[in-house]
């Protein structure tokens, strides 16, 4: 099963999409309502623990695709964009962190720093690889492709530990 078949199942099969990105938010409200001020405490943490990863991985792949589409297949008119697929993921994902963070810390929430972590991985990578597209390089330069991929890791270190500084 290719990705575009993925989408497409999906894409035919639209209440399970919205069953699931509508269940996010609503169990993160209901959550925020019987544990209001308890959020930090050990059953609530690890519930939002699992709903940011439940809601957070499907956004966070979304707006990597719609990135994508945009940057490389040059092509995608907006006007396209699938609804489905492609915003409801991160509307939801909006929602539902605007939610939890009513209650609760992002910062005691077990596992988030990871994710903050992957977010700015996959920034930073978007950047390397638009840049690296823009610029051409492998067109005008004879490097052999290792020392090509060991520049390229160099510069996501680069990315990842100053985007870490500037951050914290």
């Amino acid at each position: 099963m290719t990705l575009r078949e993925f989408f497409d199942y999906l894409s035919q099969n639209p209440i399970v999409v919205l069953a699931f990105f509508l269940a996010i938010p609503f169990t993160a409200l209901l959550a925020g309502i019987f544990g209001r001020g308890e959020g930090h405490l050990s059953p609530w943490k690890y519930l939002y623990s699992a709903l940011v990863y439940l809601i957070c991985v499907p956004g966070i792949f979304a707006a990597a695709l719609a990135v994508y589409l945009f940057l490389f297949e040059r092509g995608g008119s907006i006007f396209n964009v699938n609804l489905l697929t492609q915003v409801l993921p991160l509307f939801s994902m909006i929602l539902t962190l605007g939610l939890i963070r009513r209650n609760v810390s992002f910062e005691q929430i077990p596992g988030f720093g990871k994710l903050s972590g992957l977010m700015i991985m996959i920034a930073s990578v978007f950047v390397l690889m638009y840049f690296l597209d823009r610029l051409h390089l492998v067109a005008w330069v004879h490097v052999p492709v290792q020392y090509l991929l060991l520049i390229v890791a160099a510069l996501l270190l680069v990315f990842r530990f100053g985007l870490k500084s500037l951050i914290s």
